[in-house]
């Protein structure tokens, strides 16, 4: 008793002392920050020990405390003061500041206002990342909304305002339709640190077909022939694309046979077997390398080549990688400049090492030697070797099995540095002015400080009386390390939200840290009474391949912690919002946040004990 009526001693004196932290505070959220702050005092100490004692008494141990901290000492204290025969531990005129069930009423109060009502028998929302297609593809948004979608997210990463503006008519066009309701998530870009361009690599086709493990063909290469004047995409899967011009396009025939010199000298021909008014198809039965200015003849039935012969046009160059192992040097310029593999002699020893850009160059400023540095989330890992006033000097460090390939425009993470860069970029504020007319919800990414978030609420402020609600975005460790203090500069706002970004949280705490780091984060957030997106990767190789990982389903059934779970976009997308819908209805009946609920269990009567006569009492 004394030891607990001390932690709630400390939670009412941090209170008291917090007063500047809780000035400006929006009505919505009093009691939630008082809350917050009584949940934090909680936490300073490890209170294991005392969970053991309270255990073994059989009271409440505090493990669900998050929603109703004062509320929930108090009612251990007046047990453990009736075990006392009476022992009073407070003032009979303190009042409790968040009672049990008021707690949760307030996460759900809020959960409401930002997201709309929950859908019957699901307690959770599901949000679903908008592809490019969905500017032009009205049914795709109708089936989305149709199989559960309740909140639309806009990256404004990719596409533009005009495919935006389709994308939210698309969707009032289905709300209509269906008698649904659908909130606008818009995210913003933010200041994601990527790899610059590469050199690019020798324009190069390589037409191929199947084979066998003997080497035997089981089945021609496609190739799509079509008028580099105007090219058009083959109206199926091709194995290569390859421009010509039209008039000798236009002269080909059904059965003739095309011969040229590949670029390795090896002569190989293809068989034309379509004629459309689009291209041709070919077919061809052995590897060959194409580049510009192939020549190409063709031949009418057994006959020798004719007159009429083309050079093939452009070609898209090659997609370049830079090809990194253990022990590697990396250099990081501060310019774009394209960057380029390593060089070596013909010895094999090392003449100029890789390079690559990187598009903030101000995170210059602020590295250090010694500190980690990860590339393409987290696939490539390395230490910073030295700093120097327009590059950085890299060690690869992460140990592979094989090479690993690092390309242009994969993201950069520097989980050790302290990164002093501001949430919102140029593009981010020309982006807002449409996103506070449009959106219901804005995300704002890579949020690192409670200035961010000031910053954006000022903004938003001198746009209008349309406030949209803000989410923070946590992906750094440097936000996660400032949630608290992010948390009550957002309430000055009536609403808000918080979205684990489990992609670059991963990479910057550590992917070994991460089931830990997401507990925190809902832990604070349902003391804040906050609500919580569930995001990154849920669902994810359903969305892409069609078929769920085993790994995921369980991934997405903790989603049921939070109260709203996100979806990233991929060519099944609608088979993964069907499963996240039945995934969430079923294991809602079992869990709510932490809370394990005891429904009965039709595996409770497999068992035929009945059957075994009358049961001896004791």
């Amino acid at each position: 008793m004394a030891e607990l009526a001390g932690i709630r001693t400390d939670m009412l004196s941090n209170e008291s002392r917090a007063q500047r932290h809780l000035a400006g505070i929006h009505a919505n959220y009093r009691e939630s920050s008082r809350n917050l702050l009584h949940y934090l005092t909680l936490r300073r100490r490890d209170l294991r020990p005392l969970q053991r004692s309270l255990a073994a008494l059989g009271v409440s141990s505090l493990g669900r405390a998050e929603s109703n901290v004062l509320a929930s000492v108090d009612a251990v204290l007046s047990v453990l003061g009736h075990l006392v025969q009476g022992a009073r531990h407070t003032d009979a005129e303190e009042v409790r500041d968040v009672e049990f069930a008021r707690g949760e009423r307030l996460l759900a109060e809020h959960a409401d206002a930002l997201l709309g009502p929950v859908t019957t028998g699901r307690p959770v929302r599901i949000m679903v990342t908008m592809p490019s297609e969905a500017a032009d593809d009205y049914l795709l948004v109708h089936q989305l909304l149709q199989q559960g979608m309740d909140c639309m997210r806009i990256n404004c990463a990719h596409d533009d305002a005009a495919a935006w503006a389709r994308m939210i008519e698309h969707l009032k066009q289905a709300e209509r339709s269906l008698g649904r309701s659908c909130r606008v998530f818009m995210d913003l870009a933010g200041p994601k640190l990527r790899t610059g361009p590469l050199e690019p690599s020798p324009a190069v086709v390589r037409i191929h077909p199947c084979r066998d493990v003997y080497g035997r063909v089981t089945a021609p290469a496609r190739v799509w022939l079509s008028p580099e004047e105007s090219p058009r995409l083959p109206p199926s899967p091709a194995s290569a694309c390859l421009p010509v011009p039209s008039l000798w396009l236009a002269r080909l025939q059904i059965g003739d046979v095309v011969k040229f010199t590949d670029a390795r000298d090896s002569r190989r021909s293809f068989k034309v077997i379509d004629v459309t008014d689009r291209g041709c198809w070919a077919e061809a039965g052995r590897t060959a390398y194409i580049v510009p200015g192939t020549r190409l003849l063709q031949v009418r039935g057994e006959g020798e080549p004719d007159a009429r012969e083309c050079r093939i046009g452009t070609l898209p160059p090659g997609e370049s990688a830079i090809s990194l192992q253990k022990g590697d040097l990396l250099i990081v310029t501060r310019d774009l400049k394209p960057g380029r593999p390593a060089t070596y002699d013909s010895t094999g020893k090392l003449l100029t090492p890789a390079m690559i850009g990187c598009t903030i160059s101000d995170v210059f400023d602020h590295v250090r030697a010694g500190e980690s540095i990860w590339f393409d989330d987290g696939k490539i890992g390395g230490v910073i070797e030295k700093v120097e006033p327009s590059q950085v000097r890299v060690r690869i460090t992460q140990e592979y099995l094989r090479a690993v390939n690092l390309r242009a425009d994969k993201g950069i993470n520097l989980p050790d540095s302290e990164l002093h860069i501001a949430a919102m970029t140029d593009k981010d504020i020309e982006d807002l002015p449409f996103v506070a007319l449009h959106a219901d919800i804005v995300g704002l990414s890579f949020a690192n400080c409670a200035q961010d978030v000031a910053s954006l609420q000022q903004r938003l402020a001198g746009l209008g009386s349309r406030q949209p609600a803000i989410v923070l975005k946590i992906e750094t460790r440097r936000g996660f390390e400032s949630l608290p203090d992010m948390l009550l500069t957002a309430m000055r706002a009536p609403q808000c939200r918080v979205m684990i970004a489990r992609g670059d949280l991963a990479v910057e705490c550590g992917f070994e840290r991460l089931a830990e780091v997401q507990e925190e984060i809902l832990w604070l957030c349902e003391a804040a009474h906050v609500p919580v997106i569930w995001a990154t990767q849920v669902l994810e190789t359903l969305a892409k391949e069609g078929r769920p990982s085993r790994a995921e389903i369980t991934d997405a059934a903790m989603g049921l912690r939070a109260e709203c779970v996100m979806l990233n976009k991929g060519p099944y997308v609608l088979n993964a919002v069907r499963a996240l819908d039945d995934i969430l209805r079923r294991m809602h009946a079992h869990q709510a946040k932490k809370r394990s609920m005891l429904r009965a269990l039709r595996l409770a009567h497999m068992l035929p004990i009945e059957s075994e006569g009358p049961v001896r009492r004791v």
